[in-house]
Parts: structure tokens; C-alpha cells; sequence
């Protein structure tokens, strides 16, 4: 090979090495990693169950639809009827499994009537019977030990304080979350009587804040007072105990993300026997409110991402 060939040659092999080396479909240039790199934060939900007695059931559905979407909250807080659920829910029952619990039911399990006339009480119901049935169905967990975490809401009998109930005995939380005054005893725990969180927090929205979420769902199942006159004693002291609850719950929904409303028209505090059709209302509820749920968890997301990318 002449010398000027095999000049050409050897430029030829060189251009070709040069070639090889350039980014194309199969080479990869090594990435320095990011300087003060910051994951965003994930975004917590909190669904926020509030209290309603028998019309308690909806938030039942209102957990099948969210969980039909791939919506799963990471902390759960209820009041009275909602932490009966709530508790169900946190222990690691999914809404199918609840919708079961629910028809299976006997009212007869969660009624343990007092006699007034012979006894000195203060509710036509003792409320050992919901403790029971409660802590029976979550296998005796204490809170704590919850899959997911969770909170009851009852109000101090002696100072009107609200407290939330977080670690111990699930039972007796939710039995103290639901003792309203004049149908459940009052409930000891400790040195301190508690009676029904909805004095203080119908829908417990802003525990649900206090617990961390940045996504608040909250699912109120109160009634308008005009709906819920009854002749009963029962019907008379849940109509009441609604009517007391009104203007707080409006100023709690106010700090909601998002407040999801059975249609429940007339259904007593004390039917029993509709619960199949709460939770339908429930389910129909929660689908209807299902685009602007998903509007408020990609604003929250992105606001994280954003929020993340300055810490940068």
C-alpha cells in the first residue's frame, strides 16, 4: 500500500473511532446527579367521616367509589357514626368487606338497653355492645397498630374540649366517639367522661389537618332539622342533637377540600333497615364528586412538585 493510501486508511479508522463515540440511539452520556436534589413530597389524603347515626352506612359507599378510582386515604379521622366506620376502614377492612359487615348487621349487636327506671343513667343505651361488636371486628388491634391511621373524636363532658382519640383501645373510642347524650350512657375513660364528638366536630375536618393531611374529603351525612321530625324519643333526640350540630358543621366543611353529600332525604338517624340504600347514595355521591377530587389531588401534587423544584 502506497504511503498516500495508507495515510488516507488510517484517517478513515480515526474518523470512524470519533464517529462511535458520539451520543446517538445506542450510546448514553454519563449523568452527574443533581446538585440538592429534593423529591416532592407526597400528597396525603384525609377522609373526614362525620356523624349521622344510621345514615352512617353512606360513608361506606363513599369508600367503594373512591376505591373503584384507585383513591386510597392515608389517614382516617370520624365522628360518632364515621368513627364506627372509620374504624372498620383503618383496621383493614376495604369497602366491599364493609358493605358486607354492614348487611350482616343485627341492630339487636349494638343495642344494649339500660333500664332508667330502675338504674341511674343517663342513656337508654349503655354502649358495651358497639365497643364490643367494634373491637370484635378489627380483631382487637389497638389504633396504633392500624394499617392505616386513624382518629375518633369525642367531646370532654366536663370542659366541652374535643379530643381525639389515636392509640388504645379502638372500642371504647368509638364507643366514646358515639355516646350521644340522652340515647348512650357517657363513657369513662380514665378520670375523664366523654360523650359524642359531634357537640364539638360533626365533621371532623380539621382533625383530619391536625393529623396531617394536606388533601382533606370530607363526607357529611347530617340532616337539615326538617327532615328528621319524628315522634319517637329517639327521632326527638337525634332531631336535636342535628339542629345543635348545624352551625358548626358549616364552619368545618369551610376548611374541606372537597365535602361529599348523600343524598339522604328523609332517612331517620335510627332506620336501620335503609342501609342498603345509604350506601348506594353514598357510592352515587362520591362518583358525582370524583372530577373535582381529582382536580384538587393534581393541584396539591403539582403544588408539591413546584414547592420541591424551589428547594432545589
Amino acid at each position: 500500500m502506497s504511503p498516500l493510501r495508507r495515510s488516507l486508511f488510517i484517517a478513515s479508522l480515526l474518523i470512524l473511532a470519533g464517529c462511535s463515540a458520539l451520543p446517538g440511539r445506542h450510546a448514553s452520556v454519563p449523568q452527574s446527579p443533581p446538585q440538592n436534589a429534593v423529591a416532592p413530597k407526597p400528597v396525603r389524603i384525609g377522609l373526614a367521616l362525620g356523624g349521622g347515626a344510621a345514615r352512617g352506612f353512606a360513608h361506606i359507599g363513599v369508600i367503594k367509589a373512591l376505591e373503584a378510582q384507585g383513591i386510597k386515604p392515608d389517614l382516617v379521622v370520624g365522628t360518632s357514626a364515621g368513627s364506627v366506620v372509620g374504624a372498620l376502614y383503618a383496621a383493614g377492612n376495604n369497602g366491599f368487606a364493609l358493605n358486607r359487615m354492614a348487611l350482616e348487621m343485627d341492630e339487636a349487636e349494638i343495642s344494649d338497653w339500660a333500664v332508667p327506671l330502675f338504674a341511674k343513667t343517663s342513656g337508654v343505651l349503655k354502649g358495651e355492645a358497639i365497643q364490643t361488636y367494634v373491637n370484635r371486628a378489627v380483631h382487637n388491634q389497638p389504633m396504633e397498630k392500624f394499617p392505616i391511621p386513624f382518629g375518633a373524636v369525642a367531646t370532654d363532658l366536663a370542659s366541652g374540649k374535643p379530643i381525639l382519640f389515636r392509640r388504645g383501645n379502638a372500642g371504647m373510642a368509638v364507643r366514646a366517639s358515639s355516646a350521644v347524650p340522652g340515647v348512650f350512657q357517657p363513657v369513662k375513660i380514665g378520670d375523664r367522661t366523654y360523650v359524642d364528638g359531634g357537640l364539638v366536630a360533626p365533621v371532623p375536618v380539621r382533625f383530619a389537618r391536625e393529623m396531617g393531611a394536606d388533601v382533606v374529603i370530607a363526607v357529611n351525612i347530617s340532616s337539615q332539622p326538617e327532615a328528621q321530625i319524628g315522634t319517637g324519643s329517639l327521632d326527638v333526640m337525634l332531631q336535636t342533637f342535628s339542629i345543635m350540630g348545624q352551625s358548626i358543621n358549616r364552619t368545618e366543611m369551610a376548611d374541606a377540600d372537597v365535602v361529599i353529600t348523600p343524598k339522604l332525604g328523609a332517612m331517620k338517624g335510627s332506620d336501620f333497615n335503609g342501609r342498603n340504600l345509604a350506601i348506594l347514595a353514598g357510592e352515587q355521591a362520591a362518583s358525582e364528586a370524583m372530577p373535582q377530587i381529582r382536580a384538587k389531588l393534581k393541584a396539591a401534587r403539582e403544588g408539591e412538585a413546584l414547592s420541591s423544584a424551589r428547594s432545589r
